[in-house]
């Protein structure tokens, strides 16, 4: 499939699905979670460049929904569902299903309804798919502390596309290479030319570095992994509770990531820790060793007479000798003494072992007074400590990066079947809901047997379940408040519903496979002569059709007046009973526009069986040819009865009641 075939995907956007492993095998399946993870492509523009990839594999127009109420509708269906998805990504999902001429799309959907109607959905699963989200690939990874270097333009440019988060040096010679390695941790010498050279500082020669990013770059995969661990182990937990084999060991990747910290270095190693905690505690631990020792050799002074014989002293001063000497000579034990409590305290503070040598050098064997460290060796020892820390951090990194490496796409895998497995739950639980059955396709026109609307303003279980069946042209008679309307939205949303491949709600349906549906709403008065116009020309593009599609026109006489409405829908309906429609027109003038028709129309009523303390008193399933009475009539017939007067000739309410006859 070629990308910029696909609706809506232009020179710009097929750049960034082209970034994908394989764009086009994401297009065919409508995969969203993939279609989503190019760069700048959120999941809604994914569900509708999925979407146009569909219909663009159906051969499908996207013409179904032919009116803005027939779109209304297909809407208040998608909300039914996406209602019952737990997860942001559903919600965007469903919005792949839509109502389709296209016989192919529509198996395809009921195939996956078919699964879909197998699940369960768990309280358990529902809970875990809270956390459920599509993974993110970080993209603020930065290492500052290791380089790449290399001679070579060409090469240099390719180090930089394959390694952003790296800094990437071009170096003349090895002399380069020594001054990248006082400023950089580690520094990565990509040219083979450099092997053997003997450069200070940590630099490493890998002429192949390309082959094996995660060895350069471990922060890639960790970071991967520390942004998307949540998501991950909730993906794991819905496989758990749902009972599904997952693409991976989901025990396995769980101790993995339990090594990771949220930053993406890797946590739970003693070593690393205490190679961490000395570097950030040795200048504290340092000034506390010279405190220790002073305070030592405080107390020795206080608690010691000390006499200089005067020629003595005469000897120290003609010397130029200072503290230092008389420390020497009078309390060297002490202060041998005082020292070693410094170089013991620094050692286990810092918990030293490797680096306790080096750690001893700090207080030197000179007597002085103060104690003070030597700067120069605390700073070597700090570069020392630093050195390790970081070499061990990059091992650890290095090694637990290569065991995530290969369990990046079965993750993927993991987290995406969940998100999927949460639009099955969507329509099983939309299923349930509303005690939905698979329509039949097949026949003429439509059938629906037991037929509640989600739709009305009741609880779902006090809706009333209707019947109604049409092959051909009808027109539909009620009284107001009737249910006509209601009617014609169910029946609406069934064909929606079941040519999108989805469960409908009723206990049987059987249809045709409509190329497109015409729902014409009920006007807010009367047109003027521009619209009414327009709307005429319309149904004049509609009638001249010769497609098998549905037609449903609520109360179209309120566009002008009444007996010009009769007029025009018999013209409408005569139309449309020449062509391959079905139609169904709810109007308050069935009796004028059956006389006006050429053909004999069927008309059926929603009847009124009379008025219950002021209210209707309907049964709502139309009466096949059958012209209900309206509620005036049913008023005077209320009014005649209560008076008794129905048999009297001369009765008001009774001539009244004569008139509807």
């Amino acid at each position: 499939m070629e990308l910029e075939s696909v609706p809506g995907v232009g020179a710009k956007t097929a750049e960034r699905l082209r970034e994908l492993d394989d764009p086009e095998a994401a297009l065919e399946r409508g995969d969203v979670a993939t279609i989503a993870r190019a760069p700048g492509i959120s999941e809604g523009r994914a569900a509708r460049i999925a979407r146009g990839a569909i219909r663009a594999r159906h051969g499908d127009d996207g013409d179904f929904l032919a009116t803005d109420r027939a779109r209304e509708l297909y809407q208040d269906a998608l909300s039914l569902v996406q209602e019952r998805a737990v997860t942001d990504y559903a919600e965007k999902r469903l919005e792949t299903l839509y109502p389709s001429a296209s016989r192919s799309r529509i198996e395809e959907v009921r195939s996956f309804t078919a699964r879909a109607l197998d699940r369960e959905p768990n309280p358990d699963v529902l809970a875990a798919l809270e956390d459920v989200e599509p993974l993110a690939s970080p993209e603020d990874v930065r290492v500052r502390d290791r380089c790449l270097a290399t001679t070579d333009a060409e090469t240099f440019a390719a180090a930089q596309e394959a390694f952003p988060e790296l800094s990437v040096e071009l170096v003349e010679d090895a002399r380069g290479l020594a001054e990248l390695a006082r400023s950089y941790a580690t520094v990565t010498a990509l040219d083979e030319a450099f092997a053997g050279v003997d450069v200070e500082g940590d630099v490493r020669v890998e002429p192949d570095a390309f082959d094996d990013p995660v060895a350069v770059v471990p922060e890639r995969a960790l970071a991967f992994f520390a942004r998307n661990r949540d998501r991950i182990r909730a993906a794991a937990r819905v496989h758990e509770a749902a009972g599904l084999d997952a693409p991976l060991d989901t025990a396995a990747i769980d101790r993995h990531l339990s090594r990771l910290a949220d930053d993406g270095t890797v946590a739970d190693d003693e070593e690393l820790d205490r190679l961490s905690t000395a570097v950030d505690d040795l200048d504290a631990a340092v000034s506390v060793a010279e405190s220790v020792a002073n305070d030592h050799l405080r107390a020795a002074i206080e608690e010691r007479d000390v006499t200089i014989e005067g020629a003595d002293l005469l000897s120290l001063v003609e010397r130029g000798a200072g503290v230092a000497d008389l420390l020497d000579r009078e309390l060297a034990d002490e202060y041998a003494d005082a020292v070693d409590a410094a170089r013991d305290h620094l050692i286990d503070a810092l918990g030293l072992t490797d680096h306790a040598a080096r750690a001893r050098t700090a207080f030197p064997d000179e007597p002085t007074f103060p104690v003070e460290a030597d700067d120069r060796v605390v700073s070597k020892l700090r570069e020392e400590l630093t050195a390790a820390r970081d070499r061990r951090s990059a091992r650890l990194k290095r090694e637990l990066a290569a065991e995530l490496a290969d369990l990046r796409e079965p993750a993927a895998d993991l987290v995406d079947a969940a998100l999927e497995l949460d639009v099955e739950l969507a329509v099983a639980r939309f299923a349930r809901a509303f005690d939905c059955t698979t329509a039949t396709f097949g026949g003429n026109g439509f059938t629906v047997e037991g037929g509640r609307s989600p739709l009305l303003d009741v609880p779902f279980e006090d809706v009333e379940p209707v019947d109604y069946a049409v092959d051909g042209v009808a027109v539909l008679s009620g009284v107001n408040s009737g249910g006509k309307t209601s009617m014609l939205d169910l029946v609406g949303l069934v064909v929606v519903l079941a040519q999108m491949g989805l469960p409908v709600p009723a206990d049987r349906v059987e249809l045709e496979r409509f190329e497109a549906l015409h729902y014409q709403a009920k006007s807010q008065g009367t047109l003027d002569a521009g619209a009414f116009e327009s709307t005429l020309r319309e149904f004049g593009s509609l009638v001249r059709g010769d497609d098998c599609r549905l037609v449903l026109v609520d109360e179209l006489e309120s566009i002008t007046e009444p007996g010009a409405s009769a007029l025009i829908i018999a013209g409408i309906l005569e139309a449309l009973h020449e062509s391959d429609a079905t139609a169904v027109f709810v109007s308050h003038l069935a009796a004028e526009i059956r006389d006006a028709c050429a053909f004999d129309v069927q008309v059926d009523g929603i009847e009124a069986t009379g008025l219950v303390d002021g209210a209707l008193r309907v049964d709502r399933s139309p009466v096949k040819g059958k012209l209900a009475r309206s509620t005036p009539e049913l008023i005077v017939e209320k009014l005649a009865t209560e008076s008794g007067e129905r048999d009297t000739d001369d009765s008001f309410y009774a001539a009244l009641l004569e008139k509807f006859d």
